[in-house]
Formats: structure tokens, C-alpha cells, sequence
């Protein structure tokens, strides 16, 4: 039996998006799929309503988050940690040998503007590393306020990690001057794992023209030249899943982005509410996500044998991640998941615990 997913990626994804991969295979040198890749192209933008250099690589997010540092910083970075994610954006950049400094705060807290202000008065960096949507602890970085002190500091890139929140949470990355913007397909896109998606302003285009030790693999400036110059990408494609990208993009656009946001919005209130009266939010208050609930454990149940129970009723959520496992547990409410699916899943855990 297919057990329903509400776990922060990867997220449940629609029959027809499945079928859009078994469309027969093209050359990914052949004009057909530059059609193809043109195409998504065109439409994210649209979408995301941007004229920035958008590229999808085949890829996780974190292919991305090391390709901004790699791009974007010779030396001097500024990370925020609060999370497992945001830890993770530390530890590539220190990885890249990079001169990395970590605005560190506990798991569940949330990076605030002063803080970061703060931190850049001090000392010269080439860049901001923020995390939107920590998916570890289910907390919302201010991403708007953070965006108004960036302005003040001109040459200060600032790189965003959307994983878990593009395309579910309202990210509007140009009036916020974001210079990388990265996602992933398995998150609110509500497609299979495999692709990343970046949003890459002129501004970090310019700054990777003076970065050395770019790398192969996520040199931002040889991605755009082929692209550019091709239509195409420089190394080969998962052609089948940008058929499925492809395919989602249309839905999306048929439902509307505002649409698509207040679906995420109705479904974070009512797990959230839901949440508060029966447990507790893990998240500092005021922050937290909107597409992923991180729910404080605090009547010591078993997060592993309520999940084998739902398994039974066709349902999962997801335990609690790394060092607060069973601590917490999360639901996911991202993608094309409904409030009705929503109301299902916390109707069968009520029954479950006796709530």
C-alpha cells in the first residue's frame, strides 16, 4: 500500500506528474529538449517573476548551496545557523576553504536582522548565507527584514536557501535583492528528487567573474555561457523528471501562484492550531514555517510507532531530525497537498493517540 506523504521531502507527489516521465527519451543535444529546457525556463521565470539567470541542474539543493559559495565568495562569508540546513551551508563553506563565520543559534531560534547587522559592521564579508526555511527545526528566517539591512550593504551578496519553501512560501526575489536564490524539486514543487533549481543575479554573475576555484561542476559562469550560447545544459540532463517539471509548471500556473500560497497558508494554520492545543510549536514564536510543522514531543509519545500506525492507514509524517528526534516530530504541508488531505492525516493521529 502507498503510504501518503507528509514528510518534508520528498513531498507526495500527483499521478499525472509521475506519468509525465515515461514520455520517450530525447537526445538532451537535440533541439527537442533545448524546446524543453527553454521552455521551463521561460515559465519559472514567469512564475517567479524574474528576469535573473535561472538554470535547473540535475542535482540536490546542496549541489546549489556549495556552488554559491564557490561562485560568489574568495574568501570571507557570513553563515547563520539555526538548523541542521543552515549548519550544513557552514560546513560547505568551511569545506571550500573558505574563511566562514557562523552567527550561531539554537536549534529552533531564528536569525533576526540586528544580528546580522551587527555582524557586518564588524567585519568586511563578500557574502550572507540564510537558510528561508530551516526544515529541521520548521522555522521561517525574517527573509523581508534581512533583505532591508542587505540593502544598506551594497556589496554584501546575499544567498538564500528556498529548498523548503519556494514555491509554497511567497519568495519575491528581486524586490528582495536576493543574488542566489536555490531550490530543490522534491520540496514544494512536488516533484521526484533529482533537480535544483537556482535563480542567479547579475550581480553574483559579475562577482564569479573575479572568484577563482569555481569548480567544474556548478561553475555558474560556463552553465549561463552554454545556455546562452545552446539553449542547453553543459553536462547531461535528467531529461525524464524535466518532463515532469515542465508538466508541473502548467498546473502551477493554472492555479495560480497567490492561490497556491494561501493553500500553503490555511494548511500551516490548521496543523499549527492543531498543534498548539494538543502539543507545542518547537519553533521560536512568530517564526515558524509554512510549509513544514515542527511539533515539541511533550506528551513523551513514541514519534516511531505512531508513524507505523498511520504506515497502516496509509499515511507518514516524519520524526524529528538528527539531535532532536523523537524530542519532535514534523508534517509537512507542501506541494499539492490539500487542507481536506491535511484534515485526513490529523483526523487518523487524533484517532491513533486518543486526542
Amino acid at each position: 500500500m502507498h503510504k501518503k506523504l507528509f514528510i518534508p521531502g520528498p513531498t507526495e507527489v500527483r499521478q499525472d506528474i509521475l506519468d509525465a516521465q515515461a514520455k520517450p527519451m530525447i537526445g538532451h543535444r537535440m533541439k527537442a529538449f533545448t524546446e524543453l529546457y527553454t521552455g521551463l525556463i521561460n515559465k519559472l521565470k514567469e512564475l517567479l517573476q524574474t528576469e535573473h539567470f535561472v538554470t535547473v541542474p540535475t542535482a540536490s539543493g546542496t549541489a546549489l548551496m556549495e556552488g554559491a559559495i564557490r561562485n560568489c565568495v574568495n574568501k570571507d562569508v557570513l553563515c547563520c545557523t539555526y538548523g541542521a540546513f543552515s549548519e550544513r551551508w557552514f560546513k560547505i563553506a568551511k569545506a571550500c576553504d573558505r574563511d566562514a563565520d557562523a552567527i550561531a543559534l539554537e536549534w529552533g531560534k531564528v536569525v533576526k536582522p540586528e544580528m546580522i547587522e551587527e555582524q557586518l559592521k564588524k567585519k568586511k564579508y563578500e557574502a550572507l548565507a540564510v537558510v528561508h526555511n530551516e526544515t529541521s527545526t520548521g522555522t521561517r528566517a525574517p527573509i523581508e527584514q534581512i533583505a532591508q539591512v542587505m540593502k544598506r550593504y551594497p556589496d554584501v551578496l546575499l544567498l538564500v536557501d528556498t529548498v523548503s519553501s519556494l514555491m509554497g512560501d511567497k519568495v519575491e526575489i528581486e524586490k528582495l535583492g536576493i543574488d542566489v536564490c536555490l531550490s530543490s524539486s522534491q520540496k514544494c514543487f512536488a516533484l521526484p528528487p533529482g533537480l535544483a533549481i537556482g535563480v542567479i543575479s547579475e550581480r553574483a554573475l559579475k562577482k564569479a567573474e573575479t572568484v577563482s576555484g569555481k569548480g567544474h561542476y556548478m561553475n555558474f559562469l560556463d552553465i549561463k555561457d552554454y545556455f546562452d550560447k545552446k539553449g542547453q545544459t553543459p553536462t547531461t540532463p535528467a531529461v525524464s523528471l524535466m518532463y515532469a517539471l515542465d508538466k508541473q509548471l502548467d498546473k502551477m500556473k493554472a492555479e495560480g501562484m497567490e492561490n497556491r500560497y494561501q493553500r500553503h497558508l490555511a494548511m500551516a494554520k490548521y496543523v499549527q492550531e492543531w498543534a498548539k492545543k494538543n502539543f507545542a510549536l518547537y519553533p521560536e514564536a512568530g517564526y515558524e514555517s509554512v510549509t513544514v510543522s515542527c511539533i515539541k514531543n511533550t506528551k513523551g509519545i513514541s514519534v516511531a510507532d505512531l508513524n507505523t500506525e498511520l504506515g497502516k492507514r496509509g499515511f507518514a509524517i516524519s520524526n524529528g531530525y538528527g539531535k532532536i528526534k523523537e524530542e519532535t516530530f514534523r508534517i509537512a504541508h507542501m506541494g499539492d497537498l490539500t487542507l481536506d488531505e491535511i484534515k485526513e492525516l490529523i483526523k487518523n493521529i487524533d484517532d491513533i493517540l486518543k486526542l
